[in-house]
């Protein structure tokens, strides 16, 4: 079975689920290009940027899980905190796609799936905790970075149990789908907890020098204070 450094290889799931999910995540892609319109400004676009970088940056640390597919930091959580769901989706998916076209991380047949998984799952999984925890957690540094942390966690396992449907309509392997699973979201409970130091330290930091930056205290109205 071919190896990877990165997501998911070419042939680990079948042609027909791996064109199925390219159509999802071009639809996908083509909602957040959409709704992504009318968050980019001048303060955002380059924050953007700075954000693909960092999670081009920290997804080069992975590690093998299964043949064929590795787990590794997806940065999606701290996207959405820092520049939203839209703009955070595109920054994870230009970022998967750059690896895969450049660098050949990841099967090309394979794109949409992991696309499917990191960007589309990962950003919307992350919202929607970011939105719930800053509703309850402090208006505080500590709240902030709570937040991201738990988000993080959580985030990375659900995103990467989109592999594990994927896996149960199309593998090609013998391996069991429960074993999968259990695979998958036991290794990315720690890969979770690595990215949510990683996501709090970071948010926390911009937070403090530039609350002004941080998409997700504009777009929930909730002041940080400063003090931890």
């Amino acid at each position: 079975m071919e190896a990877v450094a990165m997501h998911i290889a070419n042939g680990i799931i079948n042609g027909p689920v791996s064109a199925i999910f390219m159509v999802i995540a071009v639809a996908g892609l083509a909602v957040c290009v959409w709704r992504a319109k009318a968050d980019l400004d001048d303060r955002l676009a380059p924050m953007a940027g700075l954000v693909a970088a960092f999670i081009f940056a920290v997804q080069m640390l992975n590690f093998g899980v299964l043949p064929g597919v590795s787990g590794h930091l997806l940065g999606g959580t701290l996207a959405v905190i820092l520049v939203g769901p839209w703009v955070g989706a595109l920054c994870v998916s230009t970022v998967l796609i750059v690896q895969a076209l450049v660098f050949g991380d990841g099967g090309l047949t394979a794109l949409g799936l992991n696309i499917t998984n990191m960007a589309l799952i990962g950003a919307a999984a992350a919202y929607v905790l970011v939105a719930l925890l800053l509703r309850v957690l402090p208006k505080n540094a500590s709240g902030l970075g709570a937040t991201a942390f738990i988000a993080s966690v959580i985030g990375v396992v659900l995103a990467s149990q989109g592999f594990v449907l994927e896996y149960a309509l199309g593998g090609t392997t013998d391996l069991s789908l429960a074993g999968v699973a259990a695979t998958l979201g036991g290794v990315h409970v720690l890969i979770g907890v690595g990215e949510g130091l990683i996501a709090a330290t970071t948010v926390v930091t911009v937070a403090k020098v530039r609350p002004d930056l941080v998409y997700a205290l504009r777009a929930f109205r909730k002041p940080l204070e400063v003090a931890a």
